[in-house]
């Protein structure tokens, strides 16, 4: 049985300023295998980088707190690790892709230089200056970058060949765990099919458990074993690929995920899109948040918040499954 080496268990997560408290996060629950890829899904403002940026430590120091939960990283919680050890976990075991490859590059060093610093922060097995430059070549080489081009600046590649700079930097100290926050955001269609195929050999070839956090449902079907559906800072609806694409039940906000795609067997059909915003996440609503956009939502969706229901690996948090065969009850945070 594969290990599990990441567990998050009850996390929350706020944002407080002195005019008001944001509930980004709230209550959630998930764990990963060694090798195994999870995909965090939802519209921007469900709370998913949030997530990853807690789970890196990475929350702002004067207004992010973790307000209840552990995240739990090869059997210890980060967040009882001096700064110290967070800081040889951060970039050696838990690197992270982060959204703009536009601004995660500094302008005024060479790739080479950057994809170097990491090697040189985390040079613990004394490599000498040769070893750190041929393994900036060959983590080049390995995202699909000539090695010639490492003496470069960032405005001397294109928004694609950027992110693959950023995928080699996340990668070149061979990190256990890869968060992947919108891989693709800004790239058009033909490169982040490159990307995300990269990613995918990449993982396979390092055997690198990741996190891929996406609003593309496309790009989950590729490339995750798993998936967490996140809506106003909750995991409302949880399981394997399989239960997700192909269940036979699924979260009403699920379902609404799906019917937005566009079918390209079907030309004629329209698009279904969820009506209305997510909520306030400074007033969340009493009951279920997906209430006032959910066609099938009743008194008790608006004023009661539902319990979580599992059949199996699938996990749904919804009053619709009370009373529904096969599915048993086990609460809510």
């Amino acid at each position: 049985m594969s290990e599990k080496f990441l567990q998050v268990r009850d996390l929350s997560v706020q944002y407080r300023t002195d005019l008001e408290t944001v509930y980004a996060v709230n209550h959630i629950n998930f764990e990963l295998e060694k090798g195994q890829t999870i995909g965090l899904v939802g519209e921007t403002g469900a709370g998913k980088t949030t997530t990853a940026l807690t789970l890196m430590r990475l929350l702002p120091e004067k207004t992010g707190r973790v307000t209840s939960g552990t995240v739990t990283f090869e059997g210890q919680n980060i967040y009882d690790l001096p700064d110290e050890t967070m800081h040889t976990i951060r970039g050696h075991h838990i690197a992270m892709i982060f959204q703009d490859p536009m601004t995660s590059l500094n302008p005024v060093m060479t790739v080479g230089e950057q994809i170097a610093e990491a090697l040189e922060l985390h040079n613990t097995d004394g490599k000498t200056r040769e070893q750190i430059e041929a393994r900036v070549d060959e983590v080049l080489r390995m995202v699909g970058i000539p090695p010639e081009r490492k003496t470069n600046f960032p405005h001397q590649f294109s928004g694609g060949m950027k992110q693959r700079v950023v995928i080699a930097m996340a990668l070149v100290c061979e990190p256990d765990l890869l968060i992947a926050d919108e891989p693709t955001t800004a790239l058009d269609v033909t490169i982040q099919a490159q990307v995300i195929n990269m990613i995918r050999e990449l993982r396979d070839r390092l055997g690198t458990a990741m996190i891929m956090i996406t609003h593309d449902l496309g790009i989950v079907a590729q490339t995750c074993d798993n998936v967490a559906v996140m809506y106003a800072g909750r995991i409302i609806e949880a399981g394997t690929a399989f239960d997700i694409f192909k269940g036979e039940i699924r979260h009403p906000y699920t379902v609404g995920l799906f019917s937005s795609i566009p079918n390209l067997r079907e030309k004629t059909a329209r698009l279904t899109p969820i009506p209305g915003l997510m909520p306030d996440p400074t007033q969340l609503p009493a009951g279920c948040s997906f209430a006032p956009r959910c066609p099938h939502a009743t008194e008790r969706c608006r004023t009661e918040p539902p319990s979580v229901w599992r059949s199996g690996t699938h996990v749904i948090e919804c009053h619709l499954l009370e009373g529904r065969g096969g599915w048993t009850k086990e609460g809510r945070e």
